[in-house]
Order: structure tokens, then C-alpha cells, then sequence
């Protein structure tokens, strides 16, 4: 059996390597030739992490699809990552519909509300309800959360599956928790653009804290220093090889969100990840951070401005954080692993 998956980026960024490259060696095993193709190439991400243009590397990507789609009979079955063409009409996946070519396509985020809630009327007016045309041709409808799969259903998908976004446990030990050691280290991973988005909302809170508290500390890993803060907030490169490592100096982990119809399409990756190494986190209640965390493996926060509030409690307190830690674990072991989902995406592939 021979699989296409146009992915939206290569390996190096996340949602593609989560939700499409790192189940490709089960496949294989499992006897599927898997061919990839990536709309946007490594160049792109590098100018995209860089702050230079891309408009020549997505007119190459563009192009390179384009042309790709004239193959698609070669193979037995199609993957799409949330859609074909970024702003541009469902014709592809309409195309592929009309001759009878079957595709999945998988969704991470409520990249519908790029159009339907656009601030340009006439890209709310023309391409607002494009994602559910590609939903309601395609076969199958992957949603990682249950918003999304909600999403999938009003606009007349056929077959949806929720599989969430998943970890490889076997990439993630459990933390060896230190009793003697009066440090508390809160940490947050993620990329330059979530972090001005999503941490930057507790910025006051974490200098009032680090002020307050001098055995407290941040880690930040993804983001550039933006010289906001005290020597007690730490900045650390990202990479695929430390960031497990990194990981696993935290003692709870933060995942806030700005409450929005965008945040509620999020699969709560980063707390998955907190809570794989057995660390509890400490969340906004927004989209699939409910599904995820609860009262016994960490902290649900209704109101941005409480989270400090409970980083407060949990360093007047830090005891009962190895307890909710190993609850975490075994929560995430359960779900949202690799080693668990990819029989069931198998099957769906398969079918």
C-alpha cells in the first residue's frame, strides 16, 4: 500500500512532526511505502524563524503542489494536512473529489477561523466557509480535539475521528523529583509567537513572583529574551534533542491561553508533554486543556490574572506536586501516546 501525505511544513516544525512524521516508522513497519510532500520547504521555515520574507518560498511551495497533484493516482491513499492551498479556494480538494480520488484530511487547529473570523470582509465573504467544503469532500476527518471534530460535523464530514496529538513515551522519562533542593522551577515551552501571545499575559505576575521569591525560577524554553525580566527567568534554545532533557527540570509547567474561538481548536500539547515526564501543569480552562488536566494530576485556571495565585500555593507547598505528577503520567500513558494512537490511525488509514 503506497500513502501520500501532503504535509503542510517538513519535519522541523511541530504540528507537521506530531501529527504526520512521527507515526511514518510504525507505517512502514506495518508495511505501507509512505512518500512525503511538504508545501513549505526547510528554507521557508528558516526565513519564517528568522523574520525574513517567504513570498518566494511559498510560490515555490505553491508551484511544487500544484504539480504534485497530477501523481496522486500513482498512490492507494491520500493524507492532507488541514488543506491543499493556505488562502486559496477548496478547488484541489474539490478536484480530487470530482474524479473520484478518496483523501483524509487532519486538523490540529481551527484553521477555519483564519477565514471565518478574518479582519478582511472579503476573505470572511469568499473563503470563510472554505475548511468545512474541504471537510465535507474529504472521506475521512481526523480532529485532534473535540472542537475541531464538532467543526467537522456542522459542516457535514461524513466520517470523523478524534485522535489528539500525541507524545512518544518512550522519548519521555519520569521526573526524579530532588526533596532537598528549596528551588521551584515553573517552566513553558514554546515558540516566539506563543510566547508574546500566550505567556507574555502573566508578565506582571511572574515579576511580582520572582520579586517576592527569590528560590523561584522560570524556564522558557523557544523564545528569544525579550529583556523583560530578572536573572530568575531563564531563556533556553529549543531543539528535538534537549527539549525532553530541558523538560524535565521543571517542577509544574504552565500552558495559559487567551480565551477565543482560535485557542479552543488547541490540543494541549504542551501540557501533554509537561505531564508525560510526570510533571503537573497549570492551565487556562480553554479547549482541550480541560480534557487533559483535572483536579488530581494538576491545576485549572478560569481567570488569567489566578495563576499566580496557585505558582503561589504550590511554593508555599511543593509537596503534593510529585503525587499530581505521577496522576499526570498516568493519565497521558492512557491516550495520548504514540505507542496508543497509531494502531487506531493504521486502521483508519486502512479502511
Amino acid at each position: 500500500m503506497k500513502a501520500l501525505y501532503f504535509t503542510k511544513y517538513s519535519r522541523n516544525a511541530g504540528s507537521s512532526r506530531l501529527r504526520s512524521y512521527q507515526y511514518f516508522p510504525f507505517l512502514k513497519e506495518q508495511g505501507m511505502a509512505i512518500e512525503v510532500s511538504p508545501l513549505f520547504s526547510e528554507r521557508y521555515l528558516t526565513n519564517l524563524y528568522a523574520g525574513r520574507s517567504t513570498k518566494a518560498e511559498a510560490l515555490k511551495g505553491y508551484l511544487r503542489r500544484f504539480f504534485k497533484l497530477f501523481s496522486v493516482g500513482k498512490y492507494d491513499k491520500l493524507v492532507i494536512e488541514k488543506e491543499l492551498f493556505p488562502y486559496l479556494p477548496a478547488w484541489g480538494e474539490y478536484i480530487l473529489s470530482a474524479f473520484g480520488i478518496k483523501y483524509i484530511v487532519d486538523y490540529d487547529d481551527a484553521v477555519f477561523h483564519n477565514y471565518d473570523q478574518h479582519p478582511n470582509r472579503w476573505i470572511r465573504k469568499f473563503l470563510g466557509d472554505k475548511i468545512d467544503w474541504v471537510m465535507r469532500y474529504s472521506t475521512h476527518v481526523i480532529a485532534g480535539n473535540r472542537y475541531l471534530a464538532d467543526r467537522a460535523r456542522r459542516a457535514g464530514a461524513n466520517n470523523i475521528f478524534i485522535i489528539p496529538t500525541v507524545i512518544d513515551i518512550d522519548r519521555y522519562p519520569i521526573k526524579v523529583w530532588d526533596n532537598t533542593s528549596d528551588k521551584l522551577i515553573v517552566g513553558w515551552v514554546g515558540t516566539k509567537s506563543t510566547f508574546e501571545k500566550h505567556f507574555m499575559l502573566l508578565a506582571d505576575q511572574v515579576k511580582r513572583l520572582t520579586e517576592a521569591n527569590p528560590n523561584l525560577f522560570f524556564h522558557i524554553i523557544g523564545a528569544p529574551d525579550n529583556r523583560r525580566f530578572n536573572e530568575q527567568v531563564k531563556f533556553i534554545p529549543w531543539s528535538e534533542d534537549t527539549e525532553v532533557e530541558e523538560i524535565l527540570k521543571f517542577d509544574v509547567g504552565l500552558m495559559p491561553l487567551v480565551d477565543s474561538e482560535w485557542e479552543k481548536g488547541k490540543c494541549a500539547y504542551k501540557l501533554i508533554q509537561y505531564m508525560a515526564c510526570g510533571i503537573p501543569g497549570i492551565a487556562s480552562a480553554v479547549g482541550a486543556n480541560m480534557e487533559v488536566v483535572n483536579e488530581a494530576n494538576g491545576f485549572l485556571v478560569g481567570d488569567i490574572r489566578s495563576f499566580s495565585d496557585v505558582i503561589a500555593h504550590v511554593v508555599a507547598d511543593p509537596q503534593f506536586l510529585k503525587e499530581r505528577g505521577a496522576q499526570a503520567r498516568e493519565f497521558i500513558q492512557q491516550k495520548y501516546t504514540l505507542q496508543v494512537q497509531q494502531e487506531r490511525l493504521l486502521e483508519l488509514i486502512r479502511s
